[in-house]
């Protein structure tokens, strides 16, 4: 397979000299100003082909298409070893990638010690080595889009699998690795199926509440600025005292920065019956803990900061501080994006997290996003709260009713955010960790 690199004064120039070597049908695979000109990366459509065709026709032999980590012997010979290249960076342009020039092993070995000595060179073969790379990357990026077109016309329904996964908000990662993992011969029907099971599967979910208001403990809910954790907290107030009564159960909020932050608490608390502390710091949680050692449940409510502020560490301390175990749930707010999601978990990990719950899932246009980013961090997950309404409008979260609420979300108004067929294998092919998802899920 022969890749070639032609420099001209300008893209017409460039152009014209592709066309020289390899006719109108060449594929380009990168044009790109650089000094003095212009350069263009190319190969001759024949070869491409062949590849594409191999490639393609052995991954639906095996029901499935991966992506090598070497797709072609090229992108071995990109990254030829640094010992093999001695010539200056400002060497006259090389035409042919494939070849590795013939010279003596020994002299060349002296002589990349002596140059490598000098710290230009040094700069020199750096640049060199990470245009290979990069290089490899383009072409990379391209195989794999030619291929996951060829391959959506063979195999349709792995495409409209991939596109519904990415129209349902799953990350392009999830996505293209369920695609690829899809059983041989399977109807559309079938697949859908295959892949509800899959996602539900990866769900850990509360299996009762028996865990919260039976077996009882320290909660803490903990989360940005209004992500609902007050609201929340309420909430799992009222169903523990329609079901054991006020007698032992403490609700304690550490949210003395808003103004009146405390006080929406202190409302709910005094519908249901039940005194609520206000702490401002780990002396006062150590008296509070010390007040309410006697209760079966005590539920805290925490300050909402953003997940960069620096007040969460603070607060991650303050609840790690506590004598008794402060079991730790995240509130995770369904119309956040998949990257923010996982941007609040990092930050608010700290020494691990106890579980999760999903908050104002009732304002959320998508929400495979929210599932995608449980699933990756393995998270466990409580309770969904779809609504303002005071203690009706959570409920544990039903895994299997979850996946197909996330599949079934569609409405006229977002089609300009969803993905065209055509538009599929460009999004598949750009796609640079869908293996490292196989850790993550179990299939």
């Amino acid at each position: 397979m022969n890749i070639r690199r032609f420099f001209g004064k300008n893209s017409r120039e460039a152009l014209t000299m592709v066309r020289q070597a390899f006719g109108d049908n060449a594929v380009i695979l990168s044009n790109r100003a650089v000094a003095g000109g212009n350069e263009i990366m190319a190969i001759r459509e024949t070869e491409i082909n062949a590849v594409i065709d191999h490639k393609t026709t052995s991954a639906l032999n095996n029901g499935q298409f991966q992506q090598s980590e070497e797709p072609v012997n090229l992108l071995s010979s990109l990254e030829i070893n640094a010992s093999e290249q001695y010539r200056s960076i400002d060497d006259q342009p090389v035409n042919n990638l494939t070849s590795k020039p013939q010279i003596d092993k020994n002299k060349a070995l002296n002589s990349h010690e002596k140059n490598m000595s000098n710290p230009a060179t040094s700069k020199q073969m750096a640049l060199m080595l990470n245009e290979m790379r990069n290089m490899r990357h383009v072409i990379e990026s391209q195989l794999a889009t030619m291929t996951w077109s060829n391959i959506q016309q063979r195999d349709p329904i792995k495409s409209e699998i991939l596109g519904g996964l990415l129209n349902a908000g799953f990350s392009p990662a999830l996505s293209r690795y369920l695609a690829e993992k899809l059983p041989a011969n399977s109807n559309i029907k079938k697949a859908n199926a295959w892949v509800r099971h899959i996602l539900a599967k990866n769900l850990n979910t509360l299996e009762n509440e028996t865990e919260v208001l039976d077996h009882g403990g320290v909660f803490a809910l903990i989360g940005p600025t209004g992500v609902g954790k007050t609201t929340t907290t309420a909430k799992l107030a009222a169903r523990y005292v329609m079901k054991h009564g006020t007698k032992n159960l403490g609700l304690i909020t550490t949210d003395a920065y808003r103004i009146g932050g405390h006080e929406q608490l202190r409302i709910y608390g005094k519908i249901l019956g039940v005194m609520v502390h206000a702490v401002k710091d780990e002396a006062d949680l150590k008296i509070a803990l010390n007040e309410l050692k006697n209760k079966h449940t005590i539920l805290i409510d925490t300050v909402g900061v953003s997940q960069r502020d620096r007040m969460v560490t603070e607060q991650t301390a303050l609840l790690s501080s506590a004598a008794i175990p402060i079991k730790q749930l995240l509130c995770l707010n369904a119309t956040n994006t998949g990257e923010t999601l996982t941007d609040v978990i990092h930050a608010y990990k700290g020494k691990g997290l106890d579980g999760c719950i999903i908050t104002k899932l009732d304002e959320a246009a998508t929400i495979g996003n929210t599932l995608d980013v449980i699933i990756r961090e393995k998270l466990k997950l409580y309770y969904i709260a779809n609504g303002q309404r005071v203690p009706e409008d959570i409920n544990l979260a039903d895994k299997t009713e979850l996946v197909s609420l996330a599949l079934n979300l569609k409405s006229p108004i977002n089609r300009p955010f969803e993905f065209l067929a055509e538009e599929l294998p460009f999004v598949a092919g750009q796609i640079k960790n869908s293996a490292n998802i196989s850790g993550l899920v179990e299939i």
